[in-house]
């Protein structure tokens, strides 16, 4: 039997954390929430199917910066990014280096530029199907 998939959820919001944690688990997903990149990269992770949502702005090592050095110790896992800045992922300083591109989609009833879509400019294989996750049906 394969081990259940797994979201986490990096974020130093810890109200964040615990409404996305408590939204995940209401279509059946495992989430395991933590702090800090730091965090993440210090945790033994279950080898299972997995999925990074991640505030772009942390304290420490950004989202952004996570990105990179996730890429350079060779750890892949699709990210969805999650920022109350829109700028802060697309805009002219960091968005043009980071190789993403994306739409906004609103997370507090305001139009915006959300990142609901994002994804590197050569992925063409959607995330989910690499993991082999279906989601829960129904």
């Amino acid at each position: 039997m394969t081990a259940a998939p797994v979201v986490f959820v990096v974020d130093d919001d810890a109200s964040v954390r615990s409404s996305l944690k408590f939204l995940l688990s209401t279509v059946g997903l495992q989430a395991e929430t933590l702090d800090s990149a730091d965090s993440f990269l210090h945790k033994k992770r279950p080898d299972v199917p997995s999925c990074l949502v991640l505030d772009v702005r942390l304290p420490g090592l950004s989202g952004l910066d996570f990105q990179r050095e996730l890429a350079a110790r060779n750890i892949c896992i699709p990210i969805v990014f999650l920022t109350g800045h829109g700028d802060a992922l697309f805009g002219d300083e960091e968005g043009g280096k980071s190789g993403l591109q994306g739409d906004t989609v609103p997370v507090n009833g305001r139009r915006g530029r959300p990142q609901g879509k994002c994804h590197r400019k050569h992925t063409a294989e959607p995330a989910r199907s690499r993991m082999g996750w279906h989601g829960r049906q129904g």
